[in-house]
């Protein structure tokens, strides 16, 4: 079990406490993203602030323990955004405290707007971090060179803490749109829906929302702009679709039910393991009917499926081999341990990140075991 450390108040303490550890740490910003590993808690929510904005070059500067809600505060004043849309699972997984910046990027946390402007990690311009044997290192920002070879800010996106530490981000903002609508199309089946899904993507009318939400009987598009394109793309939409009941979500609405779904808010204080399984979105529909799943839903046109399964399931030996990876993301502490978070890696990216590890964490203490594999 982890326990609790004093938390950092400067990125020179944080670089003397990874310095001065004897054993595993556990990095944690707001404690909201479930990972549960062993180790003295290393505490990093005191290094919080905004240390740079520039509205007018659409970029931001910020310590990796800043709310993500404070980011969004000071976006909204300039009518910005983050615009990967970030998800909160402090409903999913039961968490309290605050999402934090330098969590959205350790675990390239994109919401469904990914397959319009692509995932956190394309939003990350640069980092300031600290290695497995506390050297303070910088990469990225306003100079993309690195000279240890390594795209570092790549790396540490999507690394859930287990190269480095984050201390600063500096990131890419966009403008918030003047308005947005959903289309909702009833009743169609799975495999309809994200055959209408693909069409929808496959148009010019940039779609910025694709999901399909069987409980409700519903498939949804999103688009976003100003007024008149909004209304105009959205009757394009209409005859791209061709088929079911159709339906139009105003802005107000649209946006209540994007965040649901992006935080996958059917799944909120039911019982049961969660489950998120990337794939090619033309295999979502027959891996959700292979699952036997209590319930799922999709996003980003089919190639994101959320399931929530008996407690204690092994979904991947369930599905077998496919193209893509389940990663369990809500489940007892003895399931974790038996099944582990994530997907077992293909044999060439093993080796890569194990390098990786060898590299900037030899001592092998930050979240260890997190992306070990399971047998």
């Amino acid at each position: 079990m982890a326990r609790k450390s004093d938390m950092v108040a400067s990125e020179a303490d944080l670089a003397a406490a990874v310095h001065a550890a004897t054993g595993p740490l556990s990095v944690q910003g707001g404690g909201t993203r479930g990972v549960q590993v062993a180790g003295d808690v290393l505490d990093v929510s005191g290094l919080s602030g905004i240390t740079l904005y520039e509205p007018g070059a659409l970029t931001m500067v910020a310590q990796a323990g800043t709310a993500v809600a404070e980011i969004e505060a000071a976006l909204a004043e300039h009518n910005q955004r983050l615009a990967f849309e970030p998800m909160d699972h402090r409903g999913l997984l039961s968490r309290r405290g605050a999402p934090t910046i330098g969590g959205v990027f350790a675990a390239n946390v994109s919401g469904p707007r990914r397959i319009a402007v692509g995932a956190a990690r394309d939003f990350l311009l640069g980092v300031r971090f600290v290695d497995g044997q506390g050297q303070i290192i910088k990469n990225g920002g306003r100079v993309m060179k690195n000279v240890t070879g390594y795209d570092l800010v790549k790396v540490m996106a999507g690394s859930f803490g287990t190269l480095g530490v984050l201390s600063e981000v500096s990131l890419k903002v966009l403008p918030q749109p003047e308005t947005e609508a959903t289309l909702i199309i009833e009743g169609l089946s799975d495999t309809a829906a994200v055959g209408a899904l693909s069409r929808a993507m496959g148009s010019p009318f940039e779609v910025t929302g694709a999901a399909h939400d069987p409980q409700a009987g519903q498939t949804l598009l999103r688009v976003e702009g100003f007024d008149a394109s909004v209304t105009y793309r959205i009757a394009q939409l209409r005859d791209v679709i061709g088929t079911g009941d159709l339906a139009v979500l105003g802005a107000e609405d649209s946006r209540a039910r994007w965040i649901a779904l992006r935080d996958v808010s059917a799944f909120h204080g039911v019982e049961g393991d969660v489950w998120r399984v990337s794939c090619k979105p033309s295999d979502g529909p027959a891996l959700a009917a292979k699952a036997g799943a209590a319930a799922y839903q999709f996003d980003w046109a089919g190639g994101l499926v959320w399931l929530r399964m008996a407690s204690g399931t092994d979904l991947r030996a369930r599905l077998g081999a496919f193209d893509g990876h389940a990663t369990l993301v809500r489940s007892a502490p003895h399931t974790q341990a038996e099944l582990g978070m994530f997907h077992p890696e293909a044999p060439g990216v093993a080796k890569l990140s194990a390098a990786l590890r060898a590299r900037f964490d030899p001592r092998g203490i930050f979240n260890a075991g997190l992306m070990d594999a399971r047998s």
